[in-house]
């Protein structure tokens, strides 16, 4: 078994203070909104690091942490990305994507084009890593890997929420070129690119409704 420590930084609150943060939390993050327009301002790269270190905090299988964020600020690199997802856009768009899934798409407007790849000031490229190496150097396989990327996902994504700022989830299919440019070895594979930043002035968002608790939970 291994070594176990006290357990360290958990403070039990009053449930009266209980309820007032869950419903203060609750009331800041339900005004997150998933952003495709975004402003050309620089955000300092310290409030990026922060995020990624809670990030980093997230449960994963065994512990095993089987996570890489490629963070891009290059304009170039951006730029090289931007022409590698939009020719798998124009190829999603135009012939493989079933029509079904083209008339749920309709109503958020989006299409092949994709300049805010190039516009926000950071790109993070989320890699699961499927296997790494033990101790004695020989191949691991890690377990639960894509549960455990998407969990720390979340805390990203909300952590830059808290942070004051916007992001996009980007998922172009397939996404072999963002391990091909990002330079990622091949235990890892892409799980999504995170486009980060400012919204633009005037930035607009689909007018859409987020499904009330009782269609997401149940209390048996």
């Amino acid at each position: 078994m291994a070594n176990q420590i006290p357990l360290a930084g958990f403070t039990e609150l009053p449930p009266a203070q209980m309820c007032h943060r869950a419903a203060t939390f609750y009331a800041d993050v339900r005004r997150r909104r998933s952003v495709r327009e975004f402003a050309d301002r620089p955000v300092p790269k310290a409030v990026i690091e922060d995020c990624l270190r809670a990030a980093g905090t997230a449960p994963s299988g065994a512990n095993l942490q089987p996570w890489h964020f490629a963070v891009v600020g290059n304009a170039v690199l951006k730029k090289r990305i931007r022409v590698a997802a939009e020719a798998e856009e124009r190829e999603f768009y135009q012939q493989r994507a079933p029509a079904a899934w083209l008339r749920v798409l309709e109503p958020l407007g989006t299409d092949s084009s994709k300049p805010f790849l190039e516009i926000a000031p950071w790109l993070i490229g989320i890699f699961t890593q499927r296997w790494g190496n033990d101790a004695a150097g020989e191949r691991m396989k890690h377990y639960y890997a894509h549960e455990s990327v998407g969990i720390a996902t979340g805390v990203l994504i909300t952590a830059l929420h808290n942070a004051g700022l916007a992001c996009l989830t980007h998922t172009p299919s397939p996404m072999g070129f963002l391990a091909e440019l990002l330079g990622r070895p091949e235990n890892e594979r892409p799980f999504l690119l995170l486009v980060v930043g400012y919204p633009a002035a005037g930035a607009r968002v689909p007018d859409i409704e987020r499904k009330p608790l009782d269609q997401i939970a149940s209390f048996l």
